[in-house]
């Protein structure tokens, strides 16, 4: 009975898992806490530079996070120099507090927009950096290590 449902729930998360839309998904794990210094980076060789795709940042976090929203740096270098960089800000909770995301347990899964219907019309690698910009209320200077933030992730997907 108990191999039973384990097997049921290691088909789920097989079945949940297949996502035949992204075409790049990667994560990075930072550590305990992000310092406002650590950029985190994905190389990106697009399949296509004709079709548009939408392109998204994730960002995993636990209840140790301590804000209801994340100001983010995005920077995205293109193959032959050109880059385009731009500050983000993103709600992490409702009103009430209670944390947006996906996920059951205490990490909370946020798939945020970055850029829609985005052509990669220059061929070879593109990078993306991401850091993130938090500071508290009535403070010029950032928050040096945020605590709470587990993984960050870039993810491209075809547009429908």
């Amino acid at each position: 009975m108990k191999i039973n449902k384990i097997l049921i729930l290691l088909l789920l998360t097989l079945v949940m898992s297949c996502d035949s839309s992204a075409v790049f998904d990667e994560y990075k794990t930072v550590s305990t806490a992000w310092n406002k210094e650590d950029v985190v980076s994905f190389k990106i060789n697009p399949p296509d530079s004709i079709k548009p795709y939408n392109l998204f940042v994730n960002i995993r976090n636990t209840n140790t996070y301590k804000f209801s929203n994340l100001y983010l740096i995005v920077q995205m270098k293109f193959p032959h120099g050109k880059s385009i960089t731009d500050t983000l800000q993103y709600r992490m909770t409702t009103p009430t507090g209670k944390w947006l995301g996906e996920g059951l347990s205490t990490v909370k899964e946020n798939k945020l927009w970055y850029k829609e219907g985005v052509v990669f019309n220059e061929k070879g690698e593109y990078q993306v950096n991401i850091q993130h910009a938090m500071r508290q209320n009535g403070e010029v200077n950032g928050v040096v290590n945020l605590e709470g933030i587990t993984d960050v992730g870039f993810r491209i997907e075809k547009t429908e």
